[in-house]
């Protein structure tokens, strides 16, 4: 049987010594939550999970900067990327020592039930697949069970420079799931200076923009995510202060983690919906 990865590329079961190598934080955290920590032979310094279990893993630089020589010395079989944490440029080089390069790209959370299936399948653990599917689907049901009121909200994952996620986004996607709208919409133009209330660029993933009586009065709450930025209740105080409108902290690991993260997050968003903004 073969499983096709977010390119299209189709991969067997892994055979043999399996030595894999995880450039993708909550991938890193799925290999373990799927019985393959022990096969798990390389992980960036981004990859914190699970404690302490994954501090035996060698550390092979960052998502962005991976030190291609640790890498190589470790000479893993297969290497789990994903393309908005890695470079295309070092995945290429990659491909040039390493015979498997599974490449992800879950952008909405029931894109995790094919996850599951293609690192499972690919690895012979799919009675563990299966049963994180089975966790994913309970959770999103009781979620889906509920009518949630709309609304509009910006989740903000930097500052200087100020950025967003758009909606073509699995962060966007999740809150979704409980009727949470993300600014801006798919209409975008560009910034004017000293006044904007819309992203300086289209068709960006995650834009800048600066922050305007407009663009507030489009909002009902803004969500300030834990990271990649390391945003405290000491901001969103500030924010709140500033703007007027609810500012919240948010766990940015249980909103944009794929992987087995995916059924806590649903768990997460839930609770933290249903407390209202």
């Amino acid at each position: 049987m073969m499983w096709a990865d977010a390119l299209g590329q189709q991969h067997g079961a892994a055979s043999g010594e399996v030595r894999i190598a995880s450039l993708v934080p909550s991938i890193t955290e799925l290999l373990f939550d799927l019985g393959l920590g022990s096969r798990t032979v390389a992980r960036t310094g981004f990859c914190i999970h699970p404690e302490p279990a994954v501090r035996a893993v060698e550390k092979v630089g960052g998502t962005k900067d991976v030190k291609l020589d640790r890498l190589r010395a470790l000479a893993p079989t297969h290497v789990v990327v994903n393309i908005d944490e890695n470079r295309r440029e070092t995945v290429d080089e990659i491909r040039g020592f390493v015979p498997h390069v599974i490449v992800t790209h879950p952008c909405a959370p029931t894109d995790n039930f094919a996850l599951y299936d293609l690192l499972g399948g690919i690895f012979g653990r799919q009675d563990e697949a299966a049963r994180l599917s089975a966790e994913l689907c309970a959770a999103l049901d009781v979620l889906q069970a509920r009518r949630w009121p709309a609304r509009r909200v910006l989740y903000a994952i930097w500052q200087d420079p100020w950025m967003t996620v758009s909606r073509a986004t699995y962060i966007s996607r999740m809150l979704a799931l409980v009727n949470w709208s993300t600014w801006p919409d798919d209409a975008l133009v560009a910034c004017v200076d000293g006044d904007c209330s819309r992203p300086n660029a289209g068709g960006e993933r995650y834009p800048t923009f600066r922050w305007s009586d407009a663009l507030v009065r489009e909002l009902d709450a803004v969500l300030l995510s834990t990271e990649p930025y390391r945003f405290t209740d000491d901001h969103a105080d500030a924010l709140e202060r500033q703007i007027g409108k609810p500012v919240l902290l948010v766990d940015g690991e249980m909103l944009s983690w794929y992987g087995s993260r995916a059924v806590a997050g649903v768990r997460y968003l839930e609770r933290l919906a249903a407390a209202g903004i």
